[in-house]
């Protein structure tokens, strides 16, 4: 059985701090440039792990990301006429 995931969004100060986020969850992506960490864990425990991400004194803010709260299914697109001729086949 799957559980649901999300991901937060971790800004910190300095990217030396990037390997304690594991203790947090899944460490998905590092940004050097950014310094940030996308960390991934369960649903239930967001908030409390961003409340704990808060506390620390190297990260800037935490994040929620709103992807599994997006809509990923979308209505009435129209095809686009030039790709619908070349992907056409003569019979």
């Amino acid at each position: 059985m799957f559980k649901n995931r999300q991901g937060i969004i971790v800004w910190l100060y300095n990217l030396k701090h990037a390997k304690t986020m594991r203790r947090y969850g899944n460490v998905h992506y590092v940004s050097k440039k950014l310094k940030y960490v996308v960390v991934y864990c369960d649903e239930e425990n967001v908030e409390y792990n961003m409340e704990k991400l808060q506390s620390l004194p190297f990260v800037k803010r935490a994040e929620p990301s709103y992807k599994p709260f997006l809509k990923t299914e979308f209505e009435n697109s129209k095809p686009d006429k030039a790709k619908q001729y070349d992907y056409k086949l003569e019979v």
